[in-house]
């Protein structure tokens, strides 16, 4: 479908003053060339001044059958015929041809005159390209300037090169001075004092396929027959190593048999993308045919359309082919010169259907155009697309814009940012009326039209009338008149108007929609039309290089430097109305399309409060909200913003969503841009709400949060202890706000506490800790943010201990458990060190942790039981009870499972072994080590009545015969010493009995010292001995 709006994108209309009849036209580099019938002189007009005033002629060397302009290089490439012969010739420095008696150089593709050259300063150059085959269209890249030529049976690819003239100075160009300021339009032509060449790079051979018309753009090549359309993508390989690519050997199946002769066959239509184009019957081969060495060059199949004649589209099967290739490249504001560009779009047509694909990213139908009667030429730009019928200049809306939108910027079609669909309908602006055209090019803003006043036969008049009345509705405007001068044809330039002047009158127009509907289908429609429009050129790159001079002065380009970023400044602002416009379409519209206005709102940069006017309900009596305005202002309202409301503005937001979505309050209560709310008005509505809809913890929550603004504590406590702690728990976890702000921005964002956090803290410690490790599990905050938030509240030697403490009993990820666990171990450790051991000096007042060690150990895996002789080598009560608790949670986590020992060790570097308490850490880290040896010796030595309860638990098992191999002796040879020590003997003793149980009579008697009483050890060995001959 094709939707008609009565815009109007054409402006003035001049007649270009050509003297004899023109027989070809076409335009580039801001000058129009003309081809007279006959076809041996070339005309250049000027159409960036009034009255396209002629720049130079200039006579070719045969009759010219196609003429191309490239605006890269600033060069024309013909195909001549001359004595039955076809020639391709390229003219470079055709600007030097102000007077027709100017030098002309003729040469051969690859040979410089250098001589001529240096003699005479620059001149137009001819260059001879010679070709196998006869030539039938040419086509050159609006990227790098390359020039494709297709012949009868291959195509050939042509490399421009540039090479810089030795000897050449400033001085010797002696251009005419009525052409600087044409040549000031292109930055790309003869004033760099480059000679231009050519290079043959590329043969591409198609056996089964004769080109009609040919394009070239950014390595794609497509290549159209009458009903055929393939596109190519050319790469350079560098790898030598690689092999080349499988070439397409198969020649045509000739499938005509003599009996079907006589019959036209049709092939069938067939539309293939992407690697699936491959699957089509036109086979390819690629020649190398450049001499310098730059690896091997491979191409792959992009796009395939065939089509089958349709009788039902008024077009006889002689009338029905294709026309109007075109490979249209896109570049945005983002990159440079030397890029590929953004995209790449693919448009051909029949005579009354029009096909745009997208190439880059994947291939994609973007448009069908639907002409309304036979189309004999379009061109394809940026923003629009231009059509000629016999009598009329149509205009058409282009979707790249769309395209290209959406490879630039990855945010498009998200909350952040929008824009409308490549996909979305195309639409017809304008019809104007002339006389006979025959021919279209465009260069800029101007639409070039050549007409001829051929004579219709009765039947063409009658058709062609019958086509315009079934199109009725098409806005047409008067016929323009042929020119008084009486000759039957005609050259018409005619200006397209800015693109912020067409916008504008799309506004205008949509709001004939909008009076009516804001609803309606077309106002949508339309201000996507014109937000398509502003897109195009704003991602254009900047057009200050065209205000370049090459001997302008620089005030001159400061002008225009100037007024192009003035008018990109007003484009930018039209923008923004715009996308405010499709934030209001949308926040009206329907439940499907609802979601859109919040991006677009966010593009027009409007503050809440003015799209909150925007949408006010005009009736008094009609309180209804769009359901798109509802959810932008949800969205709003859930974001982090440093922005506040004033308590107007919340009071409105209140009401708004109590009447329309009162499930949202609590949410919105809980945002930091309500912070003036009415905390008295809000109450009453929210106590009207939990009347009618129930009580839910949220909700009491909220509540609790209003009467602390209040200061009514009182009533604050009562609602606070209304559910139990895991109930708030879970309602802190369905709306953390109430306890938090800030933390959207990701792990790193700092985020603050609210008022009801810094009273729970006073309060209810408990329930904050259980909220923070809630929230954590949930993952709706990040450890560093809860360490940051109990930092801001002060407590972050007291709660924030707890939390990492309640975290450990609660988290099942391993990273994050290793990081407490060194978090707690240092904190223990700073608390040993900084606390008193004697427990008779009063220690300074400090809030009782939420968990004693006892707790930790019966509750938390993390925390082991105390081994026993721990109790012996530090007694209860021997300490402080600050400092015994520190130390019981510290040789806890030793006992535990999962602390590790040499992420600890480093710390305890710090403690002094010489005392008990500190004596104990580091035997705990020994013998977690499996340094028994050491521990025993230090052991004995710190406090011996301890190796017993020591040896008891840890010398078992594998370890079992450290008892006789390590600690007999050793309790031998200090009871040796020290024979009236009795703790070493009771020692002793108790070892004897553990070795006399393990050993056998003859390993014990090995055991026994030579020194050694017999009266001492004989018991031992008597029980040894009953044991043996009981087993």
């Amino acid at each position: 479908m094709v939707h008609v709006y009565n815009c109007h994108p054409y402006a003035s209309q001049q007649i270009v003053q050509v003297e004899q009849e023109p027989g070809l036209v076409c335009c580039g580099g801001g000058a129009l060339f003309v081809v007279t019938i006959g076809g041996c002189k070339v005309e250049a007009y000027n159409l960036d001044q009034e009255g396209c005033p002629l720049i130079c002629r200039f006579a070719t060397m045969g009759n010219v059958r196609s003429i191309l302009h490239s605006n890269i290089g600033d060069y024309l490439v013909t195909i001549e015929e001359k004595n039955s012969a076809t020639y391709l010739r390229a003219y470079t420095n055709w600007r030097y041809q102000a007077e027709e008696k100017a030098r002309v150089g003729v040469r051969l593709l690859g040979h410089l005159l250098r001589g001529a050259s240096q003699r005479g300063g620059v001149q137009m150059e001819i260059i001879e390209i010679p070709l196998s085959e006869r030539p039938v269209a040419v086509a050159c890249c609006p990227v790098t300037g390359d020039l494709l030529v297709g012949c009868d049976k291959t195509l050939v690819l042509f490399t421009l090169r540039r090479q810089n003239h030795p000897n050449m100075s400033q001085h010797n160009i002696q251009a005419p001075s009525n052409t600087q300021q044409s040549s000031s339009q292109n930055p790309d032509q003869t004033s760099n004092h480059n000679f231009l060449d050519f290079e043959r790079s590329v043969i591409l051979h198609l056996p089964a396929t004769k080109p009609v018309q040919v394009a070239l753009c950014a390595g794609y090549v497509a290549v159209q027959t009458d009903l055929e359309v393939l596109v190519l993508k050319l790469e350079a390989n560098y790898k030598q190593n690689e092999l080349e690519l499988e070439e397409s050997s198969e020649e045509p199946k000739d499938d005509v048999t003599e009996d079907q002769a006589d019959f036209l066959i049709l092939p069938r239509h067939q539309e293939l993308l992407g690697e699936r184009a491959k699957d089509c019957d036109i086979p390819v081969s690629i020649e190398k045919a450049g001499l310098e060495e730059r690896g091997q060059n491979t191409f792959s199949y992009v796009l395939f359309r065939r089509f089958t004649p349709d009788y039902l589209q008024g077009c006889s099967v002689e009338e029905t082919h294709l026309h109007s290739l075109k490979l249209q490249p896109l570049f945005t504001s983002c990159q440079s010169p030397v890029e590929e560009p953004t995209c790449v779009f693919c448009f051909f047509s029949l005579p009354t259907t029009g096909y745009l694909y997208s190439l880059k990213g994947g291939v994609e139908l973007i448009s069908i155009y639907q002409y309304p009667e036979k189309v004999l030429e379009a061109v394809l730009t940026d923003h629009l697309l231009h059509v000629i019928t016999q009598n009329a200049l149509q205009c058409f809306t282009v979707r790249c814009a769309a395209v290209a939108a959406r490879f630039e910027d990855p945010y498009i079609d998200t909350t952040m940012r929008a824009c409308p669909p490549s996909s979305l309908e195309v639409c017809a602006l304008r019809m104007q009326l002339f006389i006979g055209l025959r021919s279209l090019c465009v260069c800029g803003c101007h639409v070039i039209l050549l007409s001829t006043a051929d004579t219709e036969t009765p039947e063409e008049t009658e058709r062609n009338a019958q086509r315009r009345g079934l199109s009725r509705k098409w806005t047409m405007s008067s016929p323009k008149e042929t020119s008084a001068v009486g000759h039957g044809w005609n050259l018409y330039v005619v200006d397209t108007v800015p693109l912020l002047t067409l916008y504008q009158e799309m506004v205008e127009y949509s709001q004939q929609y909008a009076q009516n509907n804001q609803q309606a289908q077309s106002l949508w429609h339309l201000l996507s039309e014109a937000h398509l429009l502003l897109r195009a050129a704003l991602l254009r790159p900047s057009q200050v290089q065209h205000c370049r001079s090459n001997g302008g002065a620089a005030d001159v380009r400061s002008e225009g430097q100037v007024a192009i970023q003035t008018d990109r400044l007003k484009m930018e602002e039209a923008f923004r109305e715009n996308c405010a416009q499709l934030g209001d379409c949308f926040s009206k519209g329907n439940q499907r399309h609802c979601h859109q206005a919040l991006p677009y709102y966010r593009m027009s940069g409007l503050a809440v409060t003015e799209v909150m006017a925007r949408n006010r309900p005009l009736s008094r009596t009609s309180h209804t909200y769009g359901p798109g305005f509802l959810f932008y202002l949800k969205h709003y309202l859930l974001e982090e913003t440093d922005q506040h409301l004033s308590q107007e503005a919340a009071d409105e937001v209140i009401d708004i969503l109590s009447q329309s979505e009162p499930s949202q309050l609590i949410s919105v209560c809980a945002s930091p841009t309500m912070k003036n709310v009415n905390p008295t008005r809000t109450l009453r509505i929210l106590q009207h709400l939990e009347d009618s809809a129930g009580v839910s913890v949220a909700m009491t929550i909220t509540m609790a949060t209003l009467l602390l603004r209040l200061d009514d504590l009182p009533q604050y406590t009562q609602l606070m202890e209304r559910h139990a702690e895991m109930v708030f728990v879970y309602g802190f976890i369905e709306e953390p706000r109430l306890l938090l702000h800030g933390g959207g921005g990701g792990q790193h964002t700092n985020i603050c506490p609210t008022a009801l956090t810094r009273q729970m803290a006073k309060s209810q410690p408990g329930l904050l800790v259980a909220a923070m490790v809630g929230l954590h599990e949930n993952n709706k905050v990040q450890l560093e943010q809860v360490d940051h938030m109990f930092q801001v509240l002060g407590c972050e030697n007291s709660l924030q201990v707890d939390f990492w403490e309640a975290m450990l009993m609660a988290s099942s990820q391993e990273a994050v458990i290793q990081e407490l666990l060194f978090r707690l171990s240092s904190v223990y450790i700073d608390r040993l060190m900084h606390t008193s051991t004697d427990k008779h000096v009063p220690a300074p007042p400090a809030r009782k942790s939420l968990k004693s060690a006892d707790d930790l150990i019966n509750s938390c895996s993390h925390y082991g039981a105390l081994y026993p002789w721990l109790t012996v080598l530090c007694p209860p009560y021997s300490t402080g009870f600050q400092h015994q608790e520190a130390l019981h949670k510290m040789q806890s986590l030793l006992c535990g499972p999962s602390l590790s020992v040499g992420s600890v060790t480093p710390l305890l570097e710090s403690l002094s072994d010489k005392t008990l308490w500190g004596f104990s850490l580091h035997l705990l880290c020994a013998t977690r080590k499996g340094q028994y040896d050491t521990s025993i010796e230090e052991l004995l030595d710190q406090c011996p009545q301890a190796i017993i309860a020591y040896a008891n638990h840890h010398l078992q098992d594998e370890y079992m015969d450290l008892w006789w191999q390590k600690l007999l002796p050793e309790l031998c040879n200090r009871t040796r010493s020290a024979s009236d020590n009795s703790i070493l003997l009771a020692a002793l003793k108790e070892t004897l009995v553990v070795v006399a149980m393990e050993t056998s009579p003859t390993q014990f008697l090995e055991l026994i010292p030579d020194d050694g009483t017999a009266s001492y050890f004989l018991p031992h060995l008597l029980t040894c001995s009953q044991k043996h001959l009981l087993a």
